[in-house]
């Protein structure tokens, strides 16, 4: 078993690199331990809440007690299936916001500036403005990616939009075009009502090519030989075996599991890599370090009216519902029900939005538990850029054993702060005219929880992570010693190797992470073909007031 490139991950980067080089005639191997993601469960958008709660599909893993959240272990689910974590997630498409890419730029991700990487989000996509308005000279006409918008029919949509502009915000009709900052609709990664997850865009289709193969198995290390990697060691079938690469090894395996396949090849922090008996091939501190996430809180309301989804959390209800989607692909099924957005700045002198909003027409957890109030709603808020950093670690060198994964949430003063601001900015969006006809009451935090040292107990309690980590094999300068690649996704320090999916951004970008997963792919895979998109030009809408207003 050999091909020029071997791909460890069926995600959302390995997909689109698997796509890109079949389609220019290198023969791929694509190494997957999860399964196949036939089924309604995963493919039909509304059920979304089922397949990260399935243990078929998900890795599974959870953080160690967090220290500053009463010692919870928060879920960290991570795709274990064909499509990787976009076959698990929320489907909500957001690219990040320009000012991201270029930090990522100022930091030594040379060649990833906004100007850099906006023609591979072009590329990338298939962009259907629905009759919703947007952005289209922003946008992708043509590419695998699929990205359409809910049909906002509930009331509630349009109330979160006008009651966020009554407040004195931004309204935008594309937070993925040229104004990210602002109220408006949701884009999703859903077409024809089904999930357009990164197999669907692009596994399918490399996979109708003779150059591209997928085999499943479980990856336990890189084969590294006189400090090239010459391919991957894999369990499959019961025994083990070794898949080789011509040209390169590609990891594209979350950043739970890359870091934690690099240590396990000998590529990490050498004391750590001793401690497990792994033989050291390239000392990279950083390897598992810098690890970052979305954590979010969930400010419910029960409304006046009967217009939540609630009405439809019943047995009857969701048996109809997904008659309709398997018969039509159509109706409530065939959306993720997030169809209303917002990115807004926190305070004067943030240059661009530091806080994200999804808000849903129904009061629910992502494990599917509806609050006890019945008819709801809420807003997903939390800050972008929180200054807490964790690791990843081996528990030990058995590549079948979870990793250690400390998040180290709210260990920064300045992150409880952050979140104070967006539960007390978010009270007052649901406090404007255009919620009065549905606000009932606040049922969480509830209208007791108001002094500082009540919020901080709430959110210690009950923030949740957004499943949105990243940055455990970070992108910079080959002179870097904290740097595990560089800009062209190269481990430092080994040659024939690289990685390509979230572990690689050096920070955190604004919104969900699938988009930026899926350009790292586009991106990297270019790399390997020693090609690159020309530069963009476009200018980004930053706040004419950004220095001395919040809005």
């Amino acid at each position: 078993m050999e091909a020029d490139f071997v791909i460890v991950g069926a995600g959302s980067a390995g997909c689109a690199m698997a796509y890109r080089l079949s389609q220019a005639g290198a023969s791929v191997i694509v190494i997957e331990h999860g399964g196949t993601d036939a089924g309604p469960f995963i493919q039909m958008p509304a059920a979304l809440s089922y397949p990260m709660n399935m243990a078929r599909y998900d890795w599974g893993y959870r953080s160690e007690p967090e220290p500053h959240l009463n010692n919870r272990q928060l879920a960290c689910p991570r795709g274990k299936v064909i499509g990787g974590s976009s076959s698990i997630n929320g489907m909500v498409y957001v690219r990040g916001h320009a000012m991201d890419f270029d930090h990522w730029a100022e930091q030594g991700a040379n060649g990833w500036g906004y100007a850099d990487v906006l023609p591979y989000f072009k590329r990338m996509e298939s962009w259907h403005d629905s009759g919703h308005g947007g952005d289209p000279d922003w946008r992708g006409r043509d590419g695998p990616l699929h990205v359409t918008r809910g049909p906002r029919h509930n009331p509630l949509f349009d109330a979160f939009v006008q009651a966020g502009n009554q407040a004195g915000y931004e309204t935008t009709d594309d937070y993925n075009g040229q104004k990210q900052e602002g109220f408006g609709p949701m884009d999703q990664t859903v077409w024809r009502g089904r999930r357009w997850s990164a197999a669907n865009a692009y596994l399918r289709p490399a996979l109708k090519r003779d150059t591209c193969t997928l085999i499943r198995g479980l990856a336990c290390r890189v084969v590294i030989k006189e400090g090239r990697a010459i391919g991957v060691e894999v369990q499959r079938k019961g025994s083990c075996e070794v898949i080789r690469a011509r040209r390169e090894v590609v990891l594209a395996a979350s950043s739970i599991n890359s870091p934690k396949l690099l240590m396990l090849s000998g590529i990490g922090p050498a004391r750590h890599l001793a401690e497990h008996r792994i033989d050291v091939v390239a000392d990279r501190p950083g390897v598992g370090g810098n690890l970052q996430d979305h954590l979010e809180l969930y400010i419910q309301m029960a409304a006046s009216q009967p217009v939540t989804l609630y009405k439809h959390w019943n047995l009857v209800s969701k048996a109809m519902i997904g008659a309709q989607w398997l018969l039509a692909k159509s109706g409530l099924g065939a959306s993720n029900q997030f169809e209303s957005a917002a990115f807004i700045r926190s305070r004067p002198g943030v240059p661009y939005p530091d806080i994200q909003y999804h808000f849903l027409p129904i009061a629910v957890r992502y494990d599917g538990k509806v609050a006890a109030e019945g008819h709801g709603f809420q807003a997903h808020v939390g800050p972008m850029r929180a200054k807490s950093r964790g690791r990843v670690s081996l528990r030990d060198a058995d590549p079948a054993a979870s990793p250690v994964i400390r998040f180290n949430y709210m260990s920064e003063a300045s992150d409880w702060a952050d979140f104070r601001t967006c539960i007390r900015l978010t009270r007052e969006i649901f406090d404007q005219p255009a919620f009065a006809p549905y606000v009932n009451h606040e049922i969480q935090p509830g209208t007791d929880v108001q002094t500082d040292d009540e919020l901080d107990a709430f959110i210690a309690e009950h923030a949740e992570s957004a499943y949105h980590p990243c940055g455990t094999c970070r992108m910079g300068r080959v002179d870097d010693p904290d740097a595990v690649v560089d800009p062209e996704g190269r481990v430092i320090g080994v040659d024939g190797l690289r990685v390509a999916d979230s572990s690689i951004f050096p920070r955190i970008t604004n919104g969900n992470l699938n988009a930026p997963s899926i350009m790292v792919g586009e991106k990297v895979a270019d790399h390997l073909l020693g090609r690159s998109l020309p530069a963009a030009n476009d200018e980004p809408w930053i706040h004419p007031n950004w220095q001395i207003a919040q809005r």
